[in-house]
């Protein structure tokens, strides 16, 4: 649902749900916690509700990813050079 938004921009929850072998109830329980963690913003027009990507939670995983990136690349630099060096 996250890559159909990403490249959607907005999209209703029906839409959403059409590709997925998922009854509605599921599908609504899965954009509850999508919403809940702040990837998720629906609004209500009528009796569609459309969903939209939050990208202020990906930006911090992508943050906490590229440190974790850092150390292990360079932990991982120096196995290299280890396992070099003792051949």
């Amino acid at each position: 649902m996250l890559a159909q938004l990403s490249k959607r921009g907005t999209a209703s929850v029906s839409d959403l749900a059409r590709p997925h072998p998922m009854s509605l109830p599921a599908i609504m329980k899965h954009l509850d916690v999508l919403s809940s963690a702040g990837l998720v913003t629906r609004t209500k027009t009528g009796r569609t509700v459309a969903c939209q990507l939050g990208a202020r939670p990906m930006e911090q995983a992508v943050e906490w990813l590229n440190r974790y990136q850092v150390f292990w690349s360079g932990s991982l630099d120096r196995l290299a050079a280890f396992v070099e060096e003792k051949k």
